[in-house]
């Protein structure tokens, strides 16, 4: 990991602890969530609350994964490689093994199921703490401009990530789901698992490696199994012709006259009486 990288996840590990800090001690950062939270976003804007009701769907895991899945299955199909799928694969299993713990750990209601104005409801069977939304936006949609090939493409997508998940994580606030102190956890746990996902390459190459030699046991035991091909029809042997009454070529003796060849063994041999 670059010095660059690296520093980036050491600075994003403090702003996600901070965070965490701040909400187990109600400081200003849940009063900030529950003036959001009495303000209502989505009433006091209701023109776009359709639009973003469905954009929210973006930070969806199922049909984010499933999208993101299908085009990074093409590209493997096509560079003859499971790096792609594999590092989606690992990036979303430590996404949800990270803010599912966290989540089950700190068991914090949202603003809907709020109890008591001014507390952080923590400790009380809630399940969003961070925002799932919100750093499943990070995750799939960065995967696309950390797998990037070229520095344009990676640029570019990186800014679509940006965009969906700051929109995401905004959306969840405007719809009244989700605490400020929520999302900004989110974006943060989503972030740290791109930083932190280059660790994970050895990991990703020994199990391509593993999957392609399985691939090629199962190729040569299927060969083995097959039945063996047909050995090839006998082909008919002719029939030997029979001397008996045929022309018996000549030579030339050297003194003008011809002499017959010499008859065949089998006529050599035979009796006198049966040559007339």
């Amino acid at each position: 990991m670059s010095p660059v990288r690296l520093g980036l996840f050491s600075a994003t590990v403090a702003f996600y602890l901070a965070i965490v800090v701040a909400v187990l001690g109600t400081t200003w950062l849940v009063q900030l969530d529950w003036q959001v939270m009495l303000f209502r976003p989505y009433k006091q804007w209701p023109a776009i609350h359709g639009f973003l009701d469905a954009f929210v769907v973006l930070g969806q895991r199922g049909p984010t994964a499933v999208l993101v899945a299908a085009w990074l299955g093409w590209r493997s199909w096509r560079q003859r490689t499971l790096r792609p799928l594999l590092a989606l694969g690992f990036a979303l299993l430590l996404l949800n093994a990270s803010v599912g713990a966290v989540k089950i750990g700190l068991g914090r209601l949202g603003p809907h199921y709020a109890t008591e104005v001014g507390s952080a409801e923590l400790w009380a069977g809630g399940d969003i703490f961070p925002s799932g939304h919100t750093a499943n936006a990070v995750v799939t949609w960065g995967i696309l401009a950390y797998l990037a090939t070229t520095p344009r493409a990676r640029r570019w997508l990186s800014v679509v990530a940006a965009v969906f998940a700051l929109g995401v994580g905004a959306t969840t606030v405007y719809l009244g789901t989700h605490w400020v102190s929520d999302v900004l956890l989110g974006w943060a746990a989503g972030l740290l698992i791109l930083l932190g996902l280059p660790w994970c390459e050895p990991a990703i190459a020994r199990v391509e490696a593993l999957v392609f030699a399985l691939r090629e046991r199962f190729s040569t035991a299927g060969s083995w199994l097959a039945p063996n091909p047909a050995p090839p029809a006998a082909q008919p042997v002719p029939a030997r012709q029979s001397l008996v009454g045929a022309r018996v070529p000549t030579q030339d003796s050297g003194n003008g006259t011809r002499a017959a060849m010499p008859r065949a063994a089998d006529e050599a041999r035979a009796p006198a009486s049966s040559r007339y």
